[in-house]
């Protein structure tokens, strides 16, 4: 017996903002949305699918009452597939997302960065050929 990664949740304040931001960054769609709740990816998963091997899983918005106050302790790393890592770098920031520094210190070969509610995920090696 065994169990799928499925679904990633991100608590927020303002679940269509964060989606719509994370849509974007990630070329996903809306899979569903109900009241204080937003699913998207990047392909709409199946039982069948989910059961024949691990997919990529959806993220999953969620409005909560209170803010974000501490460095996260999970975080998603995202590679550029079509531009250099400077480049997307400044897609990003143009989209909302901040540069943020966790103590991660200069000269890195990634970007610390956060997105609208303060979430940090990393910049990393560009996959662009």
């Amino acid at each position: 017996m065994t169990s799928r990664f499925t679904e990633l949740v991100i608590e927020c304040l303002d679940p269509e903002r964060l989606a719509a931001f994370w849509c974007e960054v990630l070329d996903f769609t809306v899979l569903d949305r109900s009241e204080g709740m937003v699913e998207i990816s990047s392909w709409e998963p199946t039982a069948e699918a989910v059961r024949a091997g691990q997919m990529p899983p959806t993220l999953f918005f969620v409005r909560v009452p209170e803010a974000k106050t501490v460095k996260n302790r999970l975080h998603l790393d995202v590679s550029p597939v079509d531009a250099s890592t400077a480049d997307e770098v400044a897609r990003l920031l143009a989209l909302g997302a901040t540069r943020v520094d966790v103590g991660q210190g200069s000269g890195r070969s990634w970007v610390v960065m956060a997105d609208p509610e303060g979430n940090e995920f990393d910049v990393v090696r560009s996959l662009a050929v």
